[in-house]
């Protein structure tokens, strides 16, 4: 008998009982749909993380202060000067945030108020849509002005022109000198409703001293091990060995440990969506000893007119694969829709793997193989004699 021959009859049989052979894949179904469906949500999710944190660049160090009380932070002056100390460092921006309320006319909008110096547009990849960014004379002189994010702009201002008009952050008035293009939100949250003033100005608003935040951009990612020792030797120095006033947090170690944790959690969902085809695979064993019960005299028949223990064995063996191929195309089916469902429904990132969908085709027609064998193998050594004479 042909391989053709024996796919004919195996789609002839599984016709002939339509529910039960739906019943029998509904297990490789479920698996296939799951394993599908969570992994492309699971590898949705590392693309979403990982584009979020290379967005805030991966050669981007954050250096935070610790404590409290003015001995333990950084003025703005020996913030700075850890860039000429430190070779490697192309730029350098120390920043303080606090949310207060920006006000123009009747409008008042709460956003993130950051003060900082004219290299943040460059380590935070912030760009002018008009007008100019924070300068180093405007900190020099405690210059009361303000660069608005993008949405800030235009919920305070909507389409007019906001340059040269006056807000009042915490009931103080702020020039408006620049308005940022749009960037869109990052883990840290939006990057569009900020507003960014100097420094000093900042300091003398909301009664603070010192700087808690530093944003150190490294030259080249190859420099960041050097950068890296060379900003906690100047900050130990700083203050007098007590490692404990501050740390120094690598961008880049960051992405490689939320990569290795999505990753593992992605193995995990897939582990435990693969029991289901295990399960599935029992279903089919199950209904393929039935099966052999049921046409032993068919069997037997085969068998007394010249069909070889081969041909029994291949008949049912490519019968079983056939029924847990057809469930694993039916769940590579379902599980992309409902990949996709869940995606609109709950604004999730996906992520469709052709390898993950390979291994999962091929591993639920695997099931039907190892599964299926037992039962085909019970039927090819039914004794020609003991299958007629069954009833």
């Amino acid at each position: 008998m042909s391989v053709m021959q024996a796919f004919k009859m195996a789609i002839k049989s599984i016709l002939s009982n339509k529910l039960r052979s739906l019943l029998t894949m509904l297990g490789i179904i479920i698996g296939v749909t799951a394993v599908i469906s969570l992994v492309a949500l699971g590898q949705g999710a590392t693309k979403s993380v990982t584009e979020q944190v290379k967005s805030l660049g991966t050669n981007l160090l954050t250096v935070n202060i610790l404590g409290r009380g003015s001995a333990n932070a950084l003025d703005v002056g020996e913030a700075v000067a850890l860039g000429d100390e430190v070779e490697g460092i192309q730029y350098i921006a120390p920043a303080n945030t606090q949310n207060a309320t920006v006000k123009f006319g009747s409008s008042s909008e709460n956003v993130s108020v950051v003060g900082t110096n004219a290299d943040y547009a460059n380590v935070r990849e912030y760009e002018v849509a008009s007008g100019r960014f924070v300068a180093q004379i405007d900190l020099d002189v405690y210059q009361k002005v303000a660069v608005l994010g993008h949405t800030t702009a235009t919920d305070l201002f909507g389409f007019a022109d906001p340059i040269g008009e006056y807000v009042l952050i915490q009931g103080t008035r702020y020039k408006v000198v620049g308005v940022l293009a749009e960037k869109g939100s990052s883990m840290t949250g939006s990057n569009d409703e900020v507003v960014i003033v100097p420094e000093t100005s900042f300091e003398r608003l909301f009664k603070t001293k010192g700087v808690r935040t530093i944003y150190v951009q490294v030259e080249t990612t190859e420099q960041m091990d050097a950068v890296v020792s060379g900003l906690e030797k100047s900050l130990s120095s700083r203050f007098r060995g007590n490692t404990d006033s501050y740390r120094v947090f690598n961008q880049s170690d960051a992405l490689s440990a939320l990569t290795s944790v999505s990753d593992t959690l992605t193995l995990a969902l897939a582990g435990i969506a693969g029991i289901s085809l295990l399960v599935g695979g029992i279903g089919i064993m199950n209904i393929m000893l039935v099966s052999v019960t049921e046409r032993t005299r068919e069997i037997g028949i085969r068998k007394a007119i010249g069909a070889k223990k081969r041909d029994i064995l291949i008949q049912f063996l490519i019968e079983s694969m056939v029924l847990s191929g057809l469930g694993g195309l039916l769940g590579i089916g379902i599980g992309v829709g409902a990949a996709r469902g869940a995606s609109s429904a709950f604004n999730m990132d996906i992520s469709f793997s052709a390898n993950v969908i390979a291994i999962a085709f091929a591993f639920s027609v695997g099931i039907g193989v190892v599964f299926g064998m037992f039962p085909a193998n019970k039927a090819a050594k039914l004794k020609p004699i003991d299958a007629l004479r069954f009833e």
